[in-house]
């Protein structure tokens, strides 16, 4: 009996144990400030950059915004540190910014030598190349001897290094550190080429002098899974960004919107009662209100939404779902269970 008492007592305090280990410093720091400091790009329209009236507006900026939604119940709770692709890793790395929300590829040596969680992906990308339309040019593999502009410390410049090389074409890199002005040198005609996240090349073009004048070339040389990442050390904080991004696709695919979501409160479904925390037990899970997805959907929508609203066919940007679509029409947008 004595034995057993025993047993049950250390496997009590192993229990607590693991409750302290998993609620984290970020979170509490996050908590204790009563905002996320959000490191985004700045310079990327429909991604992640402010009008004209200083308002933040972009997929990555939605995505952090939910995550706000999830831990206040108020998605405006977030602020936003633009960063360039170089400072963007440091700043996560040193405490500067507590979530990145910055179209960044997630990669082995990121995740591991940069002791950093990636979460789910909020957009599937690849590489591309833009030109202008006066360069003729209808292929990527026509590029020999071409200027380039570049991002320096990115997925990028490697990718367009080993594409150059692979085909043996000649090329001579114009690397810029801001997505800014990389933009600005590629518009003002010195480097024959923009190469970037294809998102990032529509989303410039958009914002062009004359976005008729340029094109995106057919050849996508990367696989660029785009998501956002915290520090390795705070599980708690992990889970909550990784399901705050997984609450708005999983919301799409249970048909449910920033306009009904309402409605569905009134739900007899079992699976949609436990989505939006009228059956409880998913916020305790995650030490969130239980009405976390209703707080997102409700406040910034279902991936749909986010998707159509900043990046969409109706949008300047006019990109299609593609491999952004919920699995069910063909993509690779896929939720675990909510349970």
């Amino acid at each position: 009996m004595k034995l057993i008492k025993l047993l049950v007592t250390l496997l009590a305090l192993c229990l607590l144990l693991v409750s302290v280990a998993h609620a984290g410093k970020d979170l509490d720091a996050v908590k204790k400030k009563g905002f996320i400091q959000t490191g985004v790009n700045g310079g990327v329209f429909g991604f992640g950059m402010p009008d004209e009236k200083g308002v933040w507006k972009g997929l990555d900026v939605d995505t952090a915004r939910a995550v706000a939604a999830a831990i206040f119940g108020d998605a405006d709770k977030v602020k936003f540190t633009p960063l360039t692709a170089q400072q963007r890793f440091t700043a996560l790395q040193s405490g500067e910014i507590d979530l990145l929300t910055r179209n960044a590829t997630r990669t082995l040596s990121r995740e591991t030598q940069l002791g950093l969680n990636f979460v789910t992906v909020n957009y599937y990308d690849g590489q591309g190349f833009m030109i202008s339309k006066k360069l003729g040019v209808k292929s990527a593999k026509e590029l020999d001897g071409a200027t380039v502009c570049v991002l320096p410390g990115t997925t990028t410049e490697q990718n367009a290094a080993d594409f150059f090389r692979n085909n043996n074409l000649q090329w001579k890199p114009v690397v810029i550190e801001s997505t800014t002005e990389l933009a600005k040198t590629f518009f003002a005609g010195r480097c024959d080429v923009l190469t970037s996240d294809a998102s990032q090349l529509a989303g410039t073009r958009a914002v062009a002098p004359n976005p008729k004048d340029y094109i995106i070339l057919p050849e996508i040389i990367s696989k660029e899974p785009l998501a956002p990442a915290v520090r390795h050390g705070d599980d708690q904080f992990r889970d909550i960004v990784d399901f705050a991004v997984l609450a708005m696709i999983n919301a799409e695919e249970l048909g449910i919107s920033s306009k009904n979501v309402d409605e569905k409160l009134k739900s007899k479904d079992p699976i949609v009662q436990r989505f939006l925390g009228v059956t409880e037990g998913n916020g305790k899970s995650l030490g969130l209100d239980e009405k976390f997805a209703y707080n997102i959907i409700k406040q910034v929508g279902n991936y749909g939404e986010v998707f159509d609203r900043n990046v969409g066919v109706n949008t300047s940007l006019g990109l299609e779902r593609g491999l952004n679509a919920l699995w069910t029409d063909g993509g690779l947008m896929y939720s675990p269970p909510f349970k």
